[in-house]
């Protein structure tokens, strides 16, 4: 007989047996019915609250259109709390929704830098109401783990996966998704979209080769840990209106377009111990034109490396200042402390040496940039000064400027 599974159970087969005579007695929770037929009888199977989308039809071999067989899975796992399995293998898919509490999609990770691998959800198609590839805006502590999402570049705007509420608070309680040890890569927008989200935790994933930003944040509560975030268009991190209370800790943030960290609005910010490499654009970017624009934010133990790139000599920058390793404007309350910084170019030794300035700071209020290290972390000026600065201390940021390279 198949192996019972025991825990809580939800009926999902019936075998039919001939010419027995008895029932085995499996003293567990399984549930035993008896026919009326003569000389048969049923053993009701009922399975845990796992469901492998390979029993609802889908087929892992990168031609087949397995939306219908993954959502119904996704629909059964929403209605328990259960888990979603998705075996190695190329899944193409369109549109996938999440709801329910408590889902967790399931996969089995082999990606490494340049490619997929093990569990992978391909994008197959981009109409018109086509978004993103999952969308978990009416899931709540949903968790995302083990697999490689990749849009195929299809389409425009179209987000990998995607939280996004008309207001903040719209959910009533924290969303609380969790993305572990993922590849979510080649979408037309945003590899992560989270808007209006409230509470959610990023880890040891690969935000990666997206058009949009690899992690685009609208909302707050956040811990974002041990990712790559590598060659995307609108930058690693993008932040939208307002970005509160997040924790940025040993990432590596290269190759991206614009910026790595740009984070424009919002306050209560923890960036420590990440590596900024080979930004085109300010590795780091906190605040804006508004006053007060970015408040109460640590920057520390950070390294930053040939930052403020540009793709080759004849490129121009739409200001001098994203040729930079840090941009501060309209700051308060923030310190930034113990970091590093060095020009670079290219690997190979190849490409535009990086950037022309460290830091640039600009009217920024009671914020203290202490105790950096730029020896050679610019080729023109390491600290740019600008505006009302009155109420700062800046001090003890040590390192000559110049080309090393010539």
């Amino acid at each position: 007989m198949k192996k019972i599974r025991t825990g809580t159970f939800r009926c999902s087969h019936i075998y039919i047996f001939q010419n027995i005579n008895y029932i085995e007695d499996q003293r567990t929770t399984t549930e035993q019915i008896q026919l009326s037929v003569p000389e048969y009888f049923c053993f009701g199977v009922f399975m845990t609250n796992v469901f492998d989308i390979t029993d609802f039809g889908a087929v892992g071999d990168g031609l087949t259109d397995n939306t219908a067989a993954i959502q119904t899975a996704l629909d059964e796992a929403g209605k328990v709390g259960g888990a979603v399995i998705v075996p190695p293998g190329k899944y193409r898919t369109g549109k996938l929704t999440v709801s329910g509490d408590g889902v967790t999609i399931q996969g089995y990770a082999a990606w490494y830098f340049k490619d997929d691998g093990g569990s992978i959800l391909l994008l197959n198609h981009a109409d018109k109401d086509t978004d993103c590839l999952l969308d978990i805006s009416k899931a709540f502590g949903v968790s995302v783990k083990d697999l490689c999402i990749n849009g195929q570049d299809l389409g425009r705007s179209i987000h990998g996966v995607k939280s996004q509420w008309p207001v903040y608070n719209g959910s009533g309680k924290e969303n609380t998704p969790t993305i572990d040890n993922c590849r979510i890569s080649h979408f037309s927008g945003n590899g992560v979209h989270f808007e209006h989200i409230w509470c959610f935790s990023i880890r040891h994933s690969m935000l990666s080769f997206n058009s949009g930003a690899g992690l685009y944040i609208d909302g707050w509560d956040a811990f974002i840990i041990d990712n790559w975030f590598s060659g995307n268009m609108s930058g690693g991190i993008l932040g939208g209106p307002t970005v509160a209370s997040i924790t940025c800790t040993g990432n590596r943030v290269e190759w991206n377009r614009k910026g790595g960290f740009i984070l424009p609005y919002g306050d209560s910010y923890n960036i420590t111990g990440n590596f900024f490499d080979r930004s085109f654009g300010p590795a780091l970017i906190l605040g804006a034109e508004k006053k007060d624009s970015v408040r109460l934010v640590t920057v520390t133990g950070n390294i930053f490396r040939r930052s403020g790139a540009k793709r080759n000599p004849l490129e121009r920058f739409s200001s001098q200042d994203m040729s930079c390793h840090m941009h501060m404007k309209n700051c308060s309350n923030v310190v930034v402390t113990g970091n590093s910084m060095k020009i670079g170019r290219d690997d190979n030794n190849a490409g535009v040496v990086s950037p022309d300035y460290s830091f640039i700071i600009e009217d920024c209020t009671e914020c203290i940039v202490k105790d950096n290290v730029m020896d050679y972390g610019a080729i023109k000026e390491n600290m740019v000064l600008r505006g009302d600065l009155e109420s700062c201390v800046i001090e003890g940021n040590i390192g000559r400027a110049g080309n090393t390279y010539q």
